[in-house]
């Protein structure tokens, strides 16, 4: 039963950090990468779709991604979506491709995308402790029903801290190594 509980925390734990490193992979730096427009969702026949679901993604140069749609009237549909995406990004279209080049950062914008950076780690922290919490009531209903001894629900609990800590470690590495990626000039 309390093997059951560390694993559930284990792996949901696990997940919320996956969620932040694909949320922070999103935030872009100065350089182009095709995972930026991935999220981006397009209206393709009346249905949302990620734009990889509709169109080639490939990088032209270091800071230009290029987006070859696999219908020609979709052009406008994804540039559009790209337009008015939160990136701040502004495609230009030349025959079948859409250019669509990253701008310089500015460093007040690196400012503002630190500041989101460092919310969503925040956020990814405060699921591990809530599952941290979860668990810990999980632990304390077995100790309640008599199903485990006092000292083995407080030792588990114990496992359960060093866990959520570790997790925790993990997600303030990752949000050091974007912070450094977002200043680097």
């Amino acid at each position: 039963m309390i093997a059951d509980i560390k694993k559930s925390a284990e792996q949901k734990m696990t997940k919320s950090v996956e969620t932040l490193k694909l949320d922070l992979g999103k935030v872009r730096t100065g350089r182009a990468h095709t995972g930026l427009l991935e999220h981006i969702q397009v209206d393709y026949y009346g249905t949302p779709m990620p734009i990889a679901q509709c169109a080639n993604l490939t990088l032209a140069d270091a800071r230009t991604i290029g987006v070859q749609p696999w219908e020609k009237k979709m052009i406008p549909v994804i540039e559009k979506a790209i337009r008015d995406s939160d990136l701040g990004l502004n495609p230009v279209t030349s025959g079948d491709l859409i250019r669509v080049p990253m701008p310089a950062l500015t460093e007040e914008r690196r400012r503002d995308l630190i500041k989101v950076v460092r919310h969503e780690a925040e956020n990814a922290r405060i699921a591990v402790r809530n599952i941290r919490r979860d668990a810990n009531e999980h632990l304390k209903k077995l100790l309640k029903d008599h199903a485990v001894a006092e000292d083995e629900e407080r030792h588990a609990q114990a496992e359960v801290q060093k866990l959520t800590d570790r997790f925790i470690a993990d997600i303030d590495k990752l949000l050091a190594t974007k912070e450094t990626d977002l200043m680097a000039v």
